[in-house]
């Protein structure tokens, strides 16, 4: 049946069960610091709300890998219900309609539960900022918090509950589905920033480590290359271009397979098409699969190097060998995409590694300062000295 692509009608039952979702979380936090300082509870909320939010990026791909992102091809609810419970009527008409999807009852229960935990984030991500702005001055006045990152982090969460919105109402608008999927590692980087600076304010984290320029340089260029490659690869999962090459380190037995860059990478069109309304050609995804498999090259070897030179810094040597790790891992998984026949669960775990290694340079950033010119010309002094 034709579902209203906006019907508010459920959202007080869903705002409720976003609360009650986040209830637990919040109760944890303050069970187990209740007798914390109010900096340390809101520490740990953080910690908390930071990995809530990798599981929903985890589910988010898992949704959209299922094919179940129509599951519900309406928002905020289910057929303007809050649950597919309340929608079983139609969602069995539009099954009769189509048997094999996009709305299934097992699509919809997936495309609801991820509704559910956003909501969920969304709430505790509010209490963060609530938290953030009510804290921000002890009582003689000094700065406690700085309430602007939480707010900055409220801010975009809505930003990104609208293009999770738009994700549905545009039926997989593979630009719409791409922002969505860059907008969750961006609520990652907002709240990595607050935890470590949190833990730096109370002495519990590492300390912050005086690199180079050209350090600390690298850093945020590795960490635009990264952007710029998430961006690659969610849009190749969006354009289901994933099997246009199922060999490794060739692609349709050659090295350099027919490939149509223009119109692979017309950027606002509908999902399968071209601006120009014809179905998208194999060579278009093929071009897409392959330019994410050039820059994934470039890509892994500049984040190894960076690696390397992180272990160098004493205080960055856990981060280094954290970053090393995911890089094996986004490796391997990346690997058995293509040769595997993109199995699932390395297609979830290659989404969330890319978030993670985000999540591991923005703590590089974090913890590290510049090192100055005074500085510089009194460590050399020293050293000739002795």
């Amino acid at each position: 049946m034709h579902a209203t692509l906006y019907d508010f009608s459920p959202v007080v039952r869903m705002l409720l069960m976003g609360l009650l979702l986040a209830s637990g979380p919040l109760l944890m936090v303050y069970l187990r610091n209740r007798r914390s300082t109010p900096l340390w509870r809101m520490h740990a909320l953080t910690l908390v709300t930071l990995f809530l939010t990798f599981d929903l990026v985890l589910f988010g791909a898992f949704t959209r890998l299922t094919d179940s992102g129509l599951g519900c091809p309406d928002w905020p609810g289910c057929y303007g219900n809050a649950s597919p419970l309340g929608a079983s009527v139609d969602i069995a008409a539009a099954q009769q309609v189509m048997p094999t999807g996009p709305v299934t009852p097992g699509k919809a229960w997936v495309e609801m539960v991820h509704r559910y935990l956003a909501m969920g984030v969304g709430v505790l991500i509010t209490v963060l900022a609530i938290a953030a702005w009510l804290g921000r001055k002890s009582k003689d006045g000094r700065a406690v918090m700085n309430p602007w990152w939480a707010a900055a982090t409220l801010v975009w969460v809505c930003i990104q509950g609208a293009f999770g919105a738009l994700t549905v109402t545009m039926k997989l608008f593979p630009a719409i589905v791409t922002l969505h999927l860059l907008g969750g590692y961006v609520l990652l980087a907002l709240l990595t920033v607050q935890s470590v600076m949190l833990a730096q304010q109370q002495g519990v984290g590492p300390p912050i480590s005086t690199v180079s320029v050209r350090l600390r340089l690298a850093v945020f260029l590795a960490l635009a290359l990264l952007t710029l490659q998430a961006a690659s690869g969610a849009w190749v999962s969006t354009n289901y271009a994933v099997l246009a090459c199922t060999e490794f380190p060739q692609c349709q037995g050659s090295w350099w397979p027919q490939m149509d860059f223009s119109h692979g990478f017309e950027i606002w069109r509908h999902l399968g098409f071209g601006q120009d309304g014809e179905h998208i050609s194999f060579q278009s995804l093929t071009a897409i699969h392959f330019a994410h498999r050039l820059l994934a090259m470039f890509t892994l070897v500049l984040l190894a190097l960076l690696a390397a030179h992180l272990r160098s810094v004493p205080g960055l040597r856990k981060l280094a060998r954290n970053l090393a790790v995911l890089l094996l891992l986004q490796l391997a998984t990346g690997l058995s995409n293509v040769v595997l026949d993109w199995p699932l669960v390395a297609a979830v775990l290659h989404t969330g590694g890319a978030g993670a290694l985000i999540v591991v340079l923005v703590q590089a950033l974090v913890s590290t300062r510049v090192q100055r010119v005074g500085q510089a010309h009194l460590a050399n002094s020293t050293g000739l000295n002795a």
